[in-house]
């Protein structure tokens, strides 16, 4: 099975990366293209795949084709690559806001897709993506294409209506997630910690929660009254969040991004 990728940003890497760390798949299996010669000569340099100047080329050869671009530049690759794309293969967008009918058009008729929105810790191998599809995509195929996408996180099957909230809530909010942590570690500066134990301290603390919710299946709510003891030091950093309408900011911005996505 070839899989071809169009575009090899930075989330085409991470995707890259794990399917070949989990053995998923093999260099000669994949190939990709890009717009420059510099991204073409890194990526062949570091995994070792097949690359190209030509998005047709790779189209042509690919039995999985993933579209690794921009929003914005879907129209015009879809266009160009739309002859060379044969009617038996299954094309995997990561792009948000194009939706499958978007895309079934935009590629002139019967097609197979998928559509999945995974988020930048899949660079780590931690990524979390939301998975939809057609209906012209078997159960083995989508099986397929599940095992390729879980070699760099954690993915679900969702129906497509729920695809904006994943790209909301796992895509946009790492973003959120720093500037939270670059936060806690300017404090910790304040406070008199180096820059450098700051944000080791913050990233831990980050991803120790997380684990603990993961983990033991409790309510965050639960979670955060363990640690706020009566008359306590949290409760007051607490009580000053819920001031400063912390939960009202993380909604209002969630309900922007998952707004913006169904403009694209």
């Amino acid at each position: 099975m070839k899989i071809g990728f169009i575009g090899l940003g930075n989330m085409a890497k991470a995707m890259i990366g794990g399917m070949l760390e989990k053995g998923i798949a093999r260099p000669e299996d994949i190939l990709g293209s890009a717009r420059t010669e510099a991204t073409l000569d890194a990526v062949r340099e570091k995994y070792g795949i097949s690359v190209s100047g030509s998005n047709c080329e790779v189209a042509a050869k690919a039995d999985i084709l993933i579209l690794a671009v921009k929003p914005q530049m879907m129209e015009g690759v879809i266009s160009g690559i739309r002859s060379s794309v044969r009617k038996d293969t299954l094309v995997l967008s990561i792009a948000a806001g194009k939706t499958i009918a978007w895309i079934e058009e935009a590629f002139g008729g019967n097609l197979k897709v998928v559509r999945c929105m995974p988020n930048t810790p899949a660079m780590v191998g931690a990524g979390c993506s939301g998975v939809c599809r057609n209906e012209r995509v078997s159960e083995e195929e989508m099986a397929e294409c599940m095992t390729l996408i879980e070699s760099f996180g954690v993915a679900e099957e969702i129906p497509e209506k729920l695809i904006d909230a994943v790209g909301a809530v796992s895509g946009s909010s790492p973003a959120f997630v720093f500037m939270f942590m670059e936060a806690l570690a300017d404090s910790a500066v304040k406070a008199g910690m180096t820059r450098s134990q700051a944000y080791r301290f913050s990233a831990q603390a980050v991803m120790g929660s997380a684990k603990l919710m993961l983990e033991t299946g409790k309510h965050p709510g639960e979670l955060k009254d363990m640690v706020c003891s009566p008359g306590g030091t949290t409760i007051e950093g607490v009580q000053a969040l819920e001031e400063m309408g912390l939960r009202a900011s993380v909604m209002k911005a969630i309900e922007l991004c998952v707004e913006k996505t169904r403009k694209l």
